[in-house]
């Protein structure tokens, strides 16, 4: 309908694909975007084709396209930057993700429910993967002045995530939500990125 202006689509990403009740966390999160002005876009709306498929390359290379071709048309992004099966790190395909859509210009924003500084997530896996605690650096310079025991430098001070990741997202304008739900902490992201969307009034 001419004059009728259609709503900022925002890229709803993360590991949220892989959890138990997915839709309906991807449903709230839809909910939280229309309420203010945008209309989010989960990845699961570009598989509908794909759901039944076996299990493979082919299926995996499928929803990877599909998945670029959602990007490629939203105006924005939203990342979901929790710890990822246990571990310190978010989910490695949605760092990617974060890359690609910064890598176009698009305006990104964070969330997550665990706001502990990024050092303090590898110090908690350290310990309860492997019962080591982090060490001062022998080393000077980086971002960072622990490691592991391994003598891999524990860096990103002052970020939730990776900083390329986090980093990004702050490069691009964007701002990190914190909260004790995934909506609640998705929900401050989501007015941001409509103040930078949407026309003012």
């Amino acid at each position: 309908m001419r004059g009728v202006r259609r709503r900022p689509r925002i890229y709803l990403a993360g590991d949220l694909v892989f959890r138990p009740g997915a839709e309906a966390i991807f449903a709230g999160l839809k909910q939280i975007c229309a309420e203010a002005g945008l209309e989010g876009v989960a990845p699961l709306d570009g598989q509908m084709d794909l759901s039944g498929l076996e299990p493979g390359f082919e299926t995996t290379m499928a929803i990877i396209s599909a998945d670029r071709g959602l990007m490629d048309g939203c105006d924005a992004g939203l990342f979901c930057l929790d710890p990822f099966r246990r571990a310190a790190d978010m989910d490695p395909g949605t760092a990617v993700e974060i890359g690609y859509m910064a890598a176009q210009g698009k305006p990104l924003c964070g969330y997550t429910v665990d706001g502990r500084f990024y050092p303090e997530k590898v110090r908690d896996y350290w310990r309860k993967a492997w019962g080591a605690e982090l060490q001062r650096r022998s080393g000077a310079g980086g971002s960072g002045d622990l490691e592991d025991t391994d003598g891999i430098i524990v860096h990103s001070e002052g970020m939730v995530q990776n900083g390329m990741t986090e980093g990004f997202i702050r490069l691009s304008g964007g701002t990190v939500g914190v909260g004790a739900t995934l909506c609640e902490a998705a929900l401050s992201a989501i007015r941001v990125l409509a103040e930078r969307l949407l026309p003012a009034e």
